[in-house]
């Protein structure tokens, strides 16, 4: 039910192999952070943004649905969130949550209904 929530919107503009760390993401209402990671597998496409200050230092997982679109010209990606919305997602710890499917099915839940858990 989540899975699609994983993979990068047709429209986004991503191209598979495109080394996204470095770039700005913005979210609807400003900046957030960059991309320090990121994955292109398909069914398992994420980035792992480091927040700066905007939120104490921390890293947020984004599902690739949630990228609108990728500027290459200005290193930038637009996710279709708000700092809010972000934000209240399920805390994301590295080491913990990377490859753990129970935080990843939470994850997808919170992303994937834009009605029920995720903040609008």
């Amino acid at each position: 039910m989540t899975e699609h929530v994983w993979s990068y919107q047709p429209t986004a503009g991503h191209l598979a192999g495109t080394d996204l760390t470095g770039y700005k993401v913005e979210a609807t209402d400003g900046s957030i952070g960059k991309v320090d990671k990121h994955s292109d597998e398909v069914g398992d496409a994420y980035l792992v943004v480091d927040t700066g200050v905007w939120i104490f230092g921390k890293e947020v997982l984004l599902p690739a649905s949630t990228v609108m679109s990728i500027d290459p010209e200005d290193r930038k990606v637009l996710v279709d969130l708000t700092k809010e919305q972000i934000k209240n997602a399920p805390e994301f710890h590295r080491d913990k949550h990377l490859g753990d499917a129970g935080y990843r099915d939470e994850l997808g839940t919170y992303y994937s209904n834009p009605y029920g858990n995720r903040p609008v």
